[in-house]
C-alpha cells in the first residue's frame, strides 16, 4: 500500500506547483494590465487613452463628432419625414380607393406628385448625406487629420467652402509663414446657424440680397467677423456723385446715395431730432449740421466739455492719427481734420445710415462692434476719443477688456479722451477705478451732475512710456 501512495504524492506535488506557477502568471498578467491602464492615464481620465489602445487610425483628433452626429440626425429626420408622408398618403388612398377607381388621375398629376413629394425630398437627403465630411488620415504614422472645424455643422455649401482652410497652390510656406489660409468666423456663429446660412445663401456672382440688417444682427450678437461673400453689393439706384471735399464736411449729403429700405426714415430730413419716429434714439441732432457745428469748438458752461484746441495744445504737433469710438456722424473727425489730424470713426447703423453719412462727408467710417478687437497694431495711435456709445449700461468686465485693447493700440504718450461718460452716482467709484487702473497721467478730469441720480465724467489721460 505504501508503494502505491508515492506516485500519488508526487503527482499532487506536481499539480500544486503547476497551480502556483499558473497563479503567478495570472498575477503577473493582471499587474501588467493594470500598469498598462495606469500608463495610458485611464485612472486620470486622460484624453489620449484611445490613442494608446487603438492607435492613430481609429482615433480622429480635432474632429467635430457632435456636428457629424447632428448632420446624420438631420438626414435621418428627412428620411423619416418622407417615410411618414408616404405612409399617410398610402393610407389615405386606401380609405378613398373607391373614389380613386371612379376618378381619373392624369399622368401629369402623377408625375408632379412624384417630383414634389418623393424625388425632391430624396434628393435633398441624398445631397445632405454626401456633404457629410469624414476625416482622412495623412500617411501611415502621422496623427494629422484633414478635417475642418465645424464643417459638418453647416449645411449651406458657401459657409462650408469659406471655413475650409485654403492650401497654398505652390505647396510652399506663404508670406505669413503658414501653409494654409484660415478664414475665421466668430464662435457665436454656431448658435446663429440659421441666420448665418441665410446670410451665405446666394448665387455666386449675382447681386446680394439687401440684407445688411441681417449682417449687423449677426455682428452685434457675436458672429463677428462675418465671412466674406462672393456676390455683388447693391447700391442706390439713383446714386449721385458726392460733394467735393471743401463742401462735404458741413453739408447734408444727397439722400439718393443711401439705400433706405431697412430704415424707418426714407431721407435725411426725416432723421431730424424733432421727429419722434426717426428710428434711432442716441446722438440727438446728429443729422442736423447747425447742431453739430458748435461741438468741441465753442465754449459751454459745463466743465465736462473740453475743446479740441485745448486738447491739442497739451501735445502740440504730436496728435496726428486717432480713433473716434462712439455713436455719431463723424463731426469729431471733421473738426480734427480741420486741424490736420486724421481720425477714423467707428460706427454701426443703429436705426440710421451712420456709416453712409460719415463716408459722404469725406471721412473714414470703421464698421466695428464692441465685440471685436481693434484692427490696429500695438502702440500706433496718438489719440482715442469716445463719447455716446459707452455709459453706465456697460458691464465692468466687458469695459475692462475694451480698455485694455485701447491701451494696447495707444502709443506711449498717446491720449485717451473720455468725453461725457455718464453713470449712476452709486456706480461712479467702480467706473473711476476702471479708467484709473492703468495709471495714466491726468491732464483733465471733470465730474458734473447729469440728473438727480446720474453724473457726467470727462477725462483726458496720457499713456505712460512703460519702457522695459
Amino acid at each position: 500500500m505504501a508503494k502505491k501512495c508515492v506516485p500519488k504524492l508526487r503527482l499532487g506535488r506536481i499539480m500544486g506547483w503547476l497551480q502556483i506557477i499558473l497563479g503567478g502568471l495570472v498575477i503577473l498578467v493582471s499587474l501588467s494590465s493594470l500598469y498598462r491602464f495606469y500608463s495610458a492615464g485611464f485612472f486620470y481620465q486622460n484624453e489620449d487613452i484611445c490613442r494608446h489602445f487603438y492607435g492613430v487610425k481609429d482615433v480622429y483628433e480635432k474632429f467635430d463628432v457632435r456636428s457629424l452626429a447632428a448632420r446624420i440626425d438631420e438626414v435621418l429626420d428627412k428620411m423619416d419625414s418622407l417615410q411618414n408622408k408616404l405612409e399617410l398618403a398610402v393610407q389615405q388612398m386606401e380609405r378613398n380607393k373607391d373614389d380613386l377607381r371612379k376618378g381619373n388621375v392624369s399622368k401629369l398629376e402623377y408625375k408632379r406628385y412624384l417630383e414634389e413629394e418623393v424625388i425632391k425630398p430624396l434628393y435633398s437627403a441624398h445631397i445632405a448625406l454626401r456633404q457629410i465630411r469624414l476625416p482622412v488620415i495623412q500617411g501611415n504614422d502621422s496623427s494629422d487629420v484633414k478635417e475642418d472645424p465645424l464643417i459638418n455643422f453647416f449645411v449651406t455649401e458657401e459657409v462650408r467652402k469659406y471655413i475650409t482652410p485654403k492650401e497654398n497652390r505652390v505647396g510652399k510656406i506663404n508670406i505669413y509663414g503658414t501653409g494654409k489660409i484660415y478664414n475665421t468666423i466668430g464662435h457665436s456663429c454656431v448658435s446663429m446657424k440659421k441666420e448665418l446660412q441665410e446670410y451665405m445663401d446666394y448665387d455666386i456672382g449675382s447681386y446680394c440680397k439687401d440684407d445688411w440688417n441681417l449682417a449687423q444682427k449677426l455682428m452685434v450678437n457675436g458672429c463677428d467677423p462675418l465671412p466674406r461673400r462672393r456676390c455683388l453689393t447693391r447700391a442706390s439706384k439713383l446714386y449721385q456723385r458726392p460733394y467735393p471735399i471743401n463742401e462735404s464736411l458741413w453739408k447734408m449729403p444727397d439722400g439718393r446715395n443711401v439705400r433706405w429700405s431697412n430704415y424707418q426714415c426714407r431721407n435725411f430730413e426725416c432723421l431730424s431730432s424733432k421727429n419722434p419716429k426717426r428710428g434711432y434714439s442716441k446722438c440727438t441732432g446728429c443729422f442736423e449740421m447747425d447742431k453739430e457745428k458748435p461741438k468741441w469748438v465753442t465754449n459751454t458752461s459745463l466743465p465736462i466739455d473740453f475743446l479740441i484746441r485745448d486738447v491739442l495744445a497739451i501735445k502740440p504737433g504730436e496728435i496726428r492719427i486717432g480713433l473716434d469710438f462712439g455713436i455719431g456722424t463723424g463731426t469729431f473727425a471733421a473738426r480734427m481734420r480741420e486741424q490736420n489730424v486724421t481720425i477714423v470713426t467707428s460706427a454701426l447703423n443703429l436705426g440710421a445710415p451712420f456709416n453712409e453719412m460719415i463716408a459722404l462727408r469725406g471721412l473714414v467710417p470703421l464698421y466695428l462692434t464692441l465685440n471685436q478687437r481693434l484692427p490696429f497694431f500695438d502702440n500706433t495711435l496718438d489719440l482715442i476719443h469716445t463719447t455716446g456709445l459707452m455709459d453706465g449700461w456697460i458691464d465692468l468686465q466687458l469695459l475692462d477688456f475694451i480698455l485694455f485693447d485701447w491701451d494696447r493700440v495707444l502709443r506711449p504718450g498717446g491720449l485717451l479722451w473720455i468725453d461725457r461718460f455718464f453713470c449712476n452716482r452709486k456706480d461712479l467709484d467702480d467706473y473711476m477705478y476702471m479708467f484709473l487702473q492703468f495709471r495714466y497721467k491726468k491732464h483733465k478730469w471733470a465730474i458734473s451732475p447729469k440728473s438727480k441720480d446720474e453724473v457726467f465724467l470727462s477725462a483726458l489721460l496720457e499713456k505712460p512710456p512703460r519702457s522695459l
